[in-house]
């Protein structure tokens, strides 16, 4: 005890002296939230549970979007087909130089953006998301080429944006949406299998460490757009099987939508 109490009181005051208070904000919650799970959970029932529910993989993804429950009450209508949101990510370079990006964030997507930037990058003008989610390192990444590219990134009226899609919207230069746009995100949510799933104690510890790098790096990411950092704690606070719609207040406060069309 006398040796445990003042590395944590080291770990913590260190933590504290770092100025990027918006970044630290969102990954120490996330931090907390993961260190109180560990300490209520009693190791011998843990031990001998099945851990498939709490079990990651080492690259997170975003459960798909639910086309029988696309809404919460209050949110906009998503009018998408939702066998279109179902498939892995296409890519449609169209007229005027907009890139649309439409379907799930499948882990592999980025590579496919960027030999498209690549190839066309100097027609591309605009980039239209309608996502429901996916590979949260793929948004992060394509979130990034938005950064380089200086485009401009946008959710059309009744077009989804959700789970890891916004972090590629936060990405661009000007960032438009309608009122009838859906903008949505959730908690981190890993896909495994069961060869993926480890177990015991180590298995979970291993697993919220995983989740809080991923934090750590979405926060990051963020902090590099002109997006402020602290929409993720939306995501944070809501459970993977719903969406926190963010309202047009928000969107503004946090400056996710520079300019709303309608």
């Amino acid at each position: 005890m006398s040796t445990a109490a003042p590395k944590r009181r080291g770990i913590f005051t260190g933590l504290a002296a770092i100025e990027d208070g918006t970044i630290i904000r969102a990954a120490f919650f996330a931090m907390l939230a993961g260190t109180a799970a560990v300490l209520y959970l009693d190791y011998g029932e843990l031990t001998a549970a099945d851990v498939a529910g709490v079990a990651m993989p080492s690259i997170p993804v975003l459960p798909a979007f639910n086309p029988d429950n696309p809404m919460l009450p209050g949110g906009p209508v998503v009018t998408t087909d939702p066998e279109l949101l179902r498939q892995p990510l296409s890519i449609a370079l169209g007229p005027g130089g907009v890139l649309s990006l439409t379907g799930s964030i499948d882990p592999g997507s980025f590579e496919r953006v960027q030999a498209e930037i690549e190839a066309r990058g100097e027609y591309i003008k605009q980039v239209d998301l309608n996502s429901p989610g996916g590979s949260v390192i793929d948004a992060v990444k394509i979130g990034a080429l938005m950064v380089v590219g200086e485009y401009t990134t946008s959710v059309a009226p009744g077009a989804l944006c959700a789970s890891s899609c916004p972090l590629i919207f936060a990405g661009g230069k000007q960032r438009l949406a309608s009122l009838q746009s859906a903008i949505g995100v959730h908690q981190i949510y890993a896909m495994a299998t069961a060869g993926d799933l480890p177990a015991g104690l180590s298995g979970v510890g291993n697993a919220m460490s995983e989740a809080q790098q991923t934090t750590a790096i979405i926060t990051r990411y963020l902090n590099t757009t002109a997006v402020d950092p602290a929409m993720w704690l939306h995501a944070l606070e809501t459970p993977p099987t719903q969406l926190y719609y963010l309202s047009r207040d928000e969107l503004t406060e946090y400056r996710l939508v520079t300019r709303f069309t309608d």
